[in-house]
């Protein structure tokens, strides 16, 4: 029998820190394009949804992050 997955938010249960710093662990928010991901896809509750997208944009900011695809437009 296959063992069901936990609904709850990665935020609530402690096990991920939100901060503009650790630019690693936001990359997992944003798809190959740089776009932030909704919450149905990153399992975020609304709250940790909102500081995750503000931690992704102030990384941006800093140059932590890309703002778009490193290799050229998605549109070619």
């Amino acid at each position: 029998m296959a063992r069901r997955r936990s609904n709850r938010c990665q935020g609530c249960e402690g096990n991920i820190d939100l901060d503009y710093k650790q630019y690693n662990k936001l990359k997992q928010f944003t798809n190959r394009s740089g776009k932030i991901l909704p919450r149905r896809a990153t399992k975020l509750c609304e709250k940790h949804q909102r500081q995750a997208a503000e931690a992704v944009k102030a990384a941006r900011y800093l140059g932590l992050l890309p703002y778009g695809d490193e290799h050229g437009s998605a549109w070619r």
